[in-house]
Order: C-alpha cells, then sequence, then structure tokens
C-alpha cells in the first residue's frame, strides 16, 4: 500500500487542491474494494500540528497526522499555498528539512499549482524541470532560476519530483499519478467520474499575455508600449532600435532581461494576445484578424498562433467565441 502525504501548510492553502486530491486517491481505493481488490492508497492529510489551520480566514483544515509523526511516506502532494511568498515559505519552512529527508528516503514529491514555490525551497528541483501557474512565471524564475520552468505545460515528471500547471491542471496531475500507480483503466474511469479530460497537456490556451513590465528598464517600458501601440504595423528590430538609439546587441539582450522573452518573441505574443481577442468577440473571418495583426502568410500565422495558444485560430474560436444572446447548444433552459 503507498503512503500518501497531503500537506496542510501554514496559510491560504487552496481547499480545492486539498479536497480534489484526497477525494480522487480515496475514490480509486472504493473502486479497486469493489472490484474485489485491495486497498492501493493510505491517504492522510499531514501538518505542522495537528491543530485545525484556517485558510481564507473562513475555513478549517485539520491534520491527521503531523511531519514527526510520518517516518516513512511514499508520495507527498503539497498543495497551493496563497499570498506573500516570502512569507508563506517562512510560516512552512519546517516542512523543507523534512520533505528533503523523506526524499532521500526514497519518497516521491509532487506539487500542484504554485506549490512550486515550497517545493523548490527543497532544491529538489534544481535542473529539472517545473510547471506551475502562468500568473507566477516571473516570480518563479527569478527566485528560482536554477529551476528550468515550462510555464506552458501541465505536468512535469523528473526524477520521482512532480509538478503540475496552475488551479485545476491540478486534476490532470492526480490523473497520471492514478494512471501510474494503477493504470491506464483506473484514470480512465477516474477522469470519468469527476469530468475530468484526460487528454490536457498544456495551459496554453488559458495564458493571457499582459507584458512583463515589472521592471526598471525605462528604454524597454517604452519599446513594449511602442509595440503594443503599433503591434498591426510592420515593426523590425532595427527600426525600434533606432528609434529609441540604442545598438542592437545591446538592446537585444537587455529586453530579453527585462521581460525573458526577444524582441521578435514579443512583438509575436502581443500580436496573437491581440488575435486571441478578437476571435473571442467577433465573428470575423481568420484571414481579415490574421491582417489586422500584422501577419499576410495564412500558414505561418497559422503555426505561430498554435504554437502560443496551444490550438488553432478556428479551434480558440470555436471555444471561447459565444454570440450575445445565444445559448450554447450543450446548455438547456425552461421557462
Amino acid at each position: 500500500m503507498k503512503h500518501i502525504s497531503i500537506l496542510v501548510p501554514e496559510g491560504d492553502t487552496s481547499l480545492s487542491n486539498l479536497e480534489a486530491t484526497y477525494k480522487m486517491f480515496t475514490m480509486a481505493n472504493s473502486h479497486l474494494e469493489r472490484s474485489g481488490q485491495l486497498h492501493l492508497f493510505d491517504v492522510h492529510l499531514v501538518g505542522h500540528s495537528k491543530e485545525s489551520q484556517l485558510s481564507n480566514g473562513i475555513f478549517s483544515i485539520k491534520p491527521d497526522t503531523t511531519i514527526d509523526q510520518v517516518g516513512k511516506t511514499d508520495l507527498i502532494i503539497i498543495p497551493a499555498i496563497h499570498g506573500d511568498i516570502q512569507t508563506i515559505l517562512k510560516l512552512n519552512h519546517a516542512f523543507i528539512p523534512w520533505i528533503i529527508g523523506q526524499y532521500k528516503k526514497g519518497s516521491e514529491v509532487a506539487s500542484l499549482c504554485i506549490g512550486a514555490f515550497l517545493l523548490a525551497k527543497t532544491g529538489l528541483l534544481d535542473g529539472k524541470n517545473c510547471a506551475t501557474h502562468w500568473l507566477m512565471t516571473k516570480e518563479f524564475r527569478e527566485m528560482y532560476p536554477e529551476v528550468n520552468l515550462v510555464n506552458d505545460k501541465i505536468i512535469t515528471d523528473e526524477g520521482g519530483v512532480y509538478t503540475s500547471g496552475g488551479a485545476y491542471s491540478s486534476l490532470n496531475l492526480n490523473l497520471y499519478l492514478i494512471e501510474k500507480f494503477v493504470g491506464r483503466k483506473m484514470a480512465v474511469l477516474s477522469s470519468k467520474i469527476f469530468e475530468i479530460d484526460i487528454n490536457r497537456h498544456s495551459q496554453s490556451p488559458f495564458i493571457i499575455f499582459s507584458g512583463q513590465k515589472d521592471h526598471d528598464d525605462k528604454a524597454v517600458v517604452q519599446a513594449q508600449e511602442f509595440i503594443e501601440t503599433h503591434f498591426s504595423e510592420k515593426i523590425s528590430v532595427d527600426e525600434l532600435c533606432d528609434h529609441f538609439s540604442v545598438a542592437r546587441r545591446t538592446f537585444e539582450r537587455r529586453f530579453k532581461r527585462a521581460t525573458s522573452n526577444t524582441i521578435i518573441e514579443y512583438i509575436q505574443r502581443v500580436r496573437v494576445e491581440a488575435a486571441k481577442k478578437m476571435l473571442e468577440s467577433d465573428r470575423a473571418g481568420i484571414n481579415t484578424v490574421m491582417y489586422d495583426v500584422g501577419y499576410t502568410d495564412p500558414k505561418a500565422f497559422r503555426e505561430l498562433f498554435k504554437k502560443i495558444s496551444g490550438m488553432s485560430p478556428i479551434e480558440y474560436r470555436n471555444r471561447y467565441y459565444k454570440e450575445v444572446g445565444k445559448i450554447p447548444t450543450q446548455v438547456t433552459t425552461t421557462e
């Protein structure tokens, strides 16, 4: 039987992470039992102490055991913890040596959403791929430059260390772990019971690009604002550098350091974000949208759009566009 330790950290912990994770593993036990098999998971909520933790100032969570009482566990799951990151890490410092010690004993470790910040603090993610919520990628990269952040991914699995993307993509990591420990059949059954898309592998369709202006390079900020204002026009890197009177090599280095994107990548992301908003709000043809955001090659536009958003322009429109006053086909109403 696999001993699973779902951590109950100090602070505003994600209740959805805790409850869904607990329920998905215990539900797998129930199905194993109904098919005449033994339970596979021994699931526990593990805290610093057994005292109830208050989440969001409203909800109370009570661990059933403590890290001092768990001598050996097979899997540690770290939920998202909201609030100031440095405060969160200080409040939960006692978990760090325990997680490291358990990993050295053979335990695997998984983080859900921004629980990756606590996992990264252990050093177990150094040199490994990591996913977290796309909203927190800048802060994560600044704090943990030795970790390879892949902000478009839903799941990473490397050396017994797992991470998941933002928010409810934690459900996909839970499915992944159930498939790994029990098998595909149980994972498919769980996906149907909890109505989770088992084949979702990217959080790219959910990323909203709003520019990275939280830096002190005024020339780069001005360039960003110029790009965001003139994205529908032809913009060359050389013209941009001339406009701000900065040598190309120097400016490209400064731009990359400040925004984590090259100038070309930034222009592409601004244009695709503009295209996404158009596809969400009106029925203009795909080619019209393409021209409006500064592209003329349909094939190149489709490829770039899919690379950044994870789906084609048509697929994106079908998912997010809804005519005002029109009821989606999957929704029914009664008078």
